[in-house]
C-alpha cells in the first residue's frame, strides 16, 4: 500500500508544480508591442546621447527658422530636425544648419531648385537622391529631402572618420563655394546656439560645452 502511495503522491506534487507555472505565467503581464518611434528614443539612449539637450535645441531652431519662413513652416521644419535625427548620432542643430545655410536665403523652400540642380530644403543633388533610395521629386518632400539630408551627412561622417565638422563641410562639396558654405552654417550655428543659451543658465550653457561642439 506504501509502495502504491508514493508514486501516487509524486504524481501529485508534479501536477501541483504546473499549475502553479500555470497561474505564474498567467500572472505575467503582456507588454505592448514598441512603436517605431520607442525603438528609436530607445536607440539614441544607448547611445548616451541627451534627450533634453536635443529638445531644448528645437524651440531655438524654430525661432531661428521663423526668421527665414513663416511660423507654421518653421515649427514643423524644426520638428523634423528633432524626429529625423533620432536614432543617429547626429544632433536636431546639426541637420538645421545645413537647412539655413542652403536654403535660408530663400525662405527654407522646398521647391527650390539650385543653378547646379540641387533640390528641396537641404539641397540634395538627384544623383545623390537616387542614391539614397528618393527620387529627385522627393526632395520637394520635406520629410523624405530631410531623410535623404540625414543619410547623406551619414556617409560623409564614415568619409571623415567620424569628423563631424569636415562631414559638413563636404556635405556642400569641396573648393571656394564650400569654404563659404562652410562661414556661412557656422554662423547659423552660432544663431541657433545663442537661442540654445538663452533658455538655461550661462554657467550650464558652459558645462555642457554648447560652444565647443563643431
Amino acid at each position: 500500500m506504501k509502495m502504491i502511495a508514493i508514486p501516487i503522491l509524486a504524481c501529485m506534487l508534479i501536477l501541483m508544480s504546473c499549475d502553479q507555472t500555470h497561474v505564474q505565467q498567467a500572472q505575467i503581464p503582456i507588454k505592448a508591442a514598441e512603436s517605431e518611434l520607442d525603438r528609436e528614443i530607445r536607440q539614441v539612449m544607448e547611445k548616451g546621447i541627451d534627450l533634453e539637450e536635443r529638445k531644448r535645441q528645437v524651440p531655438a531652431i524654430a525661432e531661428v527658422f521663423g526668421r527665414r519662413a513663416d511660423k507654421k513652416r518653421a515649427r514643423w521644419l524644426a520638428a523634423l530636425c528633432y524626429f529625423k535625427s533620432l536614432g543617429t548620432s547626429l544632433m536636431p542643430i546639426d541637420l538645421a544648419e545645413i537647412a539655413l545655410a542652403e536654403t535660408g536665403s530663400y525662405g527654407l523652400s522646398a521647391d527650390l531648385v539650385s543653378k547646379s540642380g540641387a533640390l528641396g530644403v537641404w539641397q540634395l543633388m538627384p544623383l545623390r537622391a537616387r542614391s539614397h533610395g528618393y527620387t529627385p521629386q522627393d526632395m520637394e518632400n520635406d520629410e523624405k529631402c530631410a531623410e535623404a539630408a540625414v543619410r547623406e551627412l551619414m556617409n560623409k561622417l564614415i568619409m571623415t572618420h567620424g569628423d563631424l565638422e569636415k562631414a559638413k563641410k563636404y556635405y556642400c562639396g569641396v573648393g571656394p563655394q564650400a569654404n563659404a558654405y562652410e562661414v556661412k552654417r557656422r554662423e547659423f550655428r552660432r544663431e541657433i546656439l545663442e537661442g540654445v543659451e538663452r533658455q538655461m543658465p550661462n554657467s550650464e550653457a558652459k558645462r555642457r560645452g554648447l560652444f565647443s561642439r563643431s
